[in-house]
């Protein structure tokens, strides 16, 4: 790297670190990232960047213009955490609380959130600090609600597109990372195409007839439909699903029906998501849940609904520019330290800039070595290694000379 950047890197390592503690300990739900977003904003501004607020409701984007003109590249970092009540015993632990889905729930940065943030105005400071090696435009993309708007309103990458964010200057191309807690710091992951897979959520309505629980010949029973509907869709996968071309995931999250134990109720209601890596089969497995929600429940005396909502696409990291780029994350990380991973059933929403401009999503690595176990992404223990987030600084900054210094 260039001794001077190596230099200011070094220089804001423990800063880096500081601000993802602060906003571990100061996590905001999807769409509510009020604090946050104003403290992202007051660095921007300090760094003489030009800073716009309030984009997808509380997201914030700052643009940096390089001393010679060329292409424009877009850094994203998402910045909304989860209704998760942590269980680590840190000294900036989360003890916030709020409400989700009208449950009083804690809230955590329980899946890296908070370091992507760090990472993003880290890299910020580095660049505003060395603009006469920036040939072209920078655009820092700081996300709310990557982890769904709540029910009933839009937010996330969708509103941020909508709202015009990869325009007015037009992003050629765009980077994002995503610490990982099983990925030993120092490391990177990456793979060409299918990266992440697309997320649908839905929703089965169930109805019966409500009857006394000693009668049940009297009625029509929602909780049995329901798991037979459970049961049929699983089928889909292990019998209709051609695994070896892809992963594919049925989960039904979340079952809500009844009020007393001896009332077989008049309705059920299933969540769940589906995850897919391949366009055809996604229509497919769509296509037989409906059906087979809708015939298993007239079989049974019952009737049914699905409503679906797509929440990702297949995060897909362009072929051409990821091999334009690879050689970047292997002179920073060092190329043993470099690796190519399996694709995997998470979703991400950086999808759907990815389906814009050209992007190159890959995983930073945050746990620290010889970790038996780590513990996964969204739960309560969850834990990353700060030492982890320098590499994320150095891969970003460089990422983005080196691409805008070889057109």
């Amino acid at each position: 790297m260039d001794k001077a950047l190596l230099k200011d890197i070094k220089d804001i390592e423990d800063q880096v670190i500081q601000w993802r503690r602060y906003f571990h300990e100061h996590p905001e739900l999807s769409n509510r990232e009020y604090k946050t977003a104003e403290a992202i904003a007051k660095h921007l501004r300090s760094l003489g960047l030009e800073v716009t607020t309030e984009v997808a409701k509380t997201g914030v984007v700052g643009i940096l213009k390089g001393k010679m003109p060329g292409k424009v590249v877009a850094l994203r970092a998402d910045i909304d955490a989860l209704p998760v009540t942590e269980r680590n015993d840190l000294p900036f632990k989360s003890t916030v609380t709020d409400t989700f889905l009208g449950t009083e729930t804690g809230v955590m940065h329980a899946c890296g959130h908070d370091a992507h943030i760090a990472i993003l105005m880290g890299v910020a400071e580095v660049l505003s600090k060395n603009t006469n090696l920036i040939k072209g435009t920078v655009k820092f993309i700081f996300q709310p609600a990557e982890e769904g708007p709540p029910p009933g309103e839009e937010g996330g990458a969708k509103l941020m597109i909508k709202e015009g964010v990869l325009k007015d200057p037009d992003v050629d191309v765009i980077f994002g990372l995503h610490i990982n807690s099983g990925t030993e710091v120092g490391t990177i992951k990456y793979k060409p195409g299918g990266m992440m897979a697309a997320v649908e959520r839905f929703v089965v309505t169930v109805n019966g007839k409500q009857s006394h629980g000693s009668a049940p010949w009297t009625g029509v029973d929602p909780i049995l439909i329901s798991a037979k509907i459970i049961d049929g869709f699983q089928t889909i996968i292990s019998r209709e699903s051609d695994l070896t071309k892809e992963a594919a995931v049925i989960t039904v999250g979340k079952i809500t029906s009844g009020v007393r134990f001896n009332i077989i109720p008049e309705s059920a209601e299933l969540i769940g998501t589906v995850r897919t890596l391949d366009p055809k089969m996604r229509d497919h497995i769509i296509r037989r849940m409906t059906e087979m929600a809708q015939d298993i429940a007239k079989a049974y005396g019952g009737s049914a609904s699905i409503e679906w909502q797509n929440n990702t696409a297949v995060t897909f990291n362009d072929p051409d520019l990821t091999a334009q780029m690879l050689p970047t994350l292997q002179k920073i990380a060092g190329k043993e330290n470099v690796s190519l991973m399996n694709a995997t059933t998470g979703g991400e929403d950086f999808s759907f800039f990815q389906e814009i401009v050209p992007g190159l999503y890959f995983y930073l690595g945050g746990m620290t070595p010889g970790t038996a176990v780590p513990y996964p992404h969204h739960t309560p223990d969850f834990i990353i290694d700060d030492s982890g987030l320098t590499l994320g600084v150095k891969s970003l900054s460089q990422l983005t000379l080196d691409y805008l210094n070889n057109q």
